[in-house]
């Protein structure tokens, strides 16, 4: 978890917080932190209450349906298919997330990959933010 914060604020303090990319974030992320309980909850809010949201459309709510039934997310559908179908819908190049079940998944991938492509949706790079930082970082952690 040590490890896991340090990497976390370089990502957001060298990489994200740069010009290397536009960083967004979407309701669904500020509900889910909100309602979550752990020590640093409100750091995190605070974090991200600057970023841009991505617009939770009506064709979200069909694209969340459609993982679920396909089952490439739990039936949870304003956990991980909500987050999963907002990158999509949105085109981000990259959903990043410490969730390795059910997004950062090499595994899963392909499955997101098919599902994606008989919708017609961009597919996402599910990465961890220690995959975003750069060789010098890296080679610090």
């Amino acid at each position: 978890m040590v490890a896991r914060r340090e990497w976390i604020r370089r990502w957001w303090g060298e990489t994200a917080a740069g010009d290397r990319y536009e960083v967004v974030t979407s309701a669904a992320v500020v509900e889910e932190l909100s309602r979550g309980d752990f020590p640093a909850r409100e750091d995190c809010l605070r974090l991200i209450e600057r970023l841009p949201l991505v617009p939770v459309e009506p064709a979200v709510a069909e694209i969340v349906r459609t993982y679920v039934a396909r089952q490439v997310m739990p039936r949870d559908p304003v956990g991980d298919a909500l987050h999963l179908a907002l990158a999509s819908h949105h085109r981000c190049d990259f959903l990043v997330t410490w969730n390795c079940r059910h997004l950062a998944n090499a595994n899963k991938f392909e499955h997101i990959r098919r599902v994606n492509a008989m919708l017609g949706l961009f597919v996402p790079a599910l990465v961890t933010p220690l995959e975003l930082l750069g060789e010098d970082d890296a080679e610090r952690g």
